[in-house]
């Protein structure tokens, strides 16, 4: 999960919910060739801008302020469309600088940025650690270092970033951060409470930051078991009007929890180029036995072998989940769910490694997230529900 605006931009899945890519960034033939038809409406203010920043790019490609205003602004179109072609196109932008031992800064922050997209967190952990060592006080660097080690579950150097954004990013965001580490590690009660009171202390906090915010929100009371006031914030950040793959993602699996997959096929049924929601839609409607689901199902298990002949990883948490509830693979589950988890551990990284050792009835084979669950101390009800059933397995 990565974080949005003071966080780098964009609330994107660091393991992530929106897809991405592992092949080298597509290259045009000339200068008149159509990439991608952008998804803008007429007269739309960010179509305008990018269209104006790719014709000054190409009049002067080494211009490294416009390619990195370019660059983020495809990369935010990945937290809104889920498309994972506007890495390519980002990296494209930055092509001059890509290689370079030391970019320029900001040129440094994306490249880490993109790679944690597709995984490459040890590159993306060595760029922003050499940002931080020429610019200490750099918050999108640091809030996305800590977002990475958040990620692969490595808390207390989380903690040393979120500290160190107290003065160099809102005070809101900085609570927000260290929120973060606090629900992971057996303090969600007081993580919750005192970012829920910091948010409404920032009334004027931006809309990408109050999503943000709102999300995190959620998902500490669906932890702690407090479904209503989950499913209030998860509403509240929806009602913000921000197109953000991570937050329907999220909000779909909250639905789908609960047994109402129509508000899913609602939410999602014009999102299908994400394959992050595209697998929420098959789920839902798969639920409700609608004829439009095998059609579906055949085209994201297609897109999953298109990512297993590139040797692309990104996906296996979600394509484990697709192998247990659709492909009724339980020992594929396990096998993905696996792999998954030495790169990234999150909850939701956990839900399926338990998932999938209960369903292959193999057990023992969650041991990695036994050990995760009990060193961590967090609290989240429904892993302790299925860690309980895993413990009390065939050994």
């Amino acid at each position: 999960m990565a974080l949005r605006s003071g966080f780098i931009l964009a609330v994107l899945p660091l393991f992530l919910f929106a897809g991405a890519i592992n092949a080298a960034p597509y290259l045009p033939k000339s200068d008149d060739q159509v990439l991608e038809r952008l998804p803008f409406k007429p007269n739309d203010p960010l179509g305008r801008e990018m269209a104006q920043l790719r014709a000054q790019l190409q009049r002067d490609p080494r211009n490294v302020d416009v390619a990195i205003k370019l660059a983020q602004r495809y990369y935010g179109l990945v937290a809104e469309e889920g498309d994972p072609r506007y890495l390519g196109y980002a990296q494209a932008a930055l092509a001059p600088w890509w290689s370079l031992p030391e970019p320029p800064v900001e040129v440094q922050v994306l490249r880490a940025a993109l790679g944690q997209f597709r995984h490459d967190f040890d590159g993306a952990i060595a760029d922003l650690t050499k940002v931080i060592e020429r610019d200490p006080k750099h918050p999108q660097a640091r809030s996305l270092r800590a977002t990475i080690h958040i990620v692969q579950a490595r808390y207390a150097q989380a903690r040393l970033d979120c500290t160190a954004l107290s003065g160099i990013a809102s005070k809101l965001i900085a609570t927000g951060c260290v929120a973060m580490v606090d629900g992971l590690s057996g303090k969600a009660e007081s993580a919750y409470q005192t970012l829920n009171a910091e948010f409404k202390a920032h009334p004027e906090a931006s809309p990408a930051d109050q999503l943000w915010v709102l999300t995190r929100l959620a998902e500490l009371a669906q932890r702690r078991g407090d479904d209503a006031v989950a499913e209030s914030h998860f509403r509240q950040a929806v009602a913000l009007g921000i197109t953000d793959t991570f937050l329907l993602a999220a909000y779909a699996d909250f639905l789908l929890d609960k047994n109402r997959p129509a508000e899913v096929v609602a939410m999602l049924k014009d999102k299908t180029p994400s394959d992050t929601l595209l697998l929420r839609l098959v789920f839902a409607e798969r639920m409700l036995n609608l004829p439009s689901a095998k059609a579906r199902e055949a085209t994201l298990a297609s897109r999953f072998q298109a990512a297993q002949l590139r040797g692309d990883t990104v996906h296996q948490q979600e394509e484990a989940r697709f192998a247990l509830i659709v492909q009724n693979d339980p020992r594929k589950a396990l096998s993905l769910a696996g792999e998954n988890w030495k790169v990234q551990r999150e909850p939701r990284d956990a839900r399926i490694f338990l998932e999938a050792a209960l369903a292959a009835r193999e057990p023992a084979a969650a041991q990695p997230v036994i050990r995760w669950l009990d060193e961590s101390r967090i609290e989240d009800r429904q892993l302790s529900s299925l860690a309980q059933q895993v413990k009390g397995g065939p050994k």
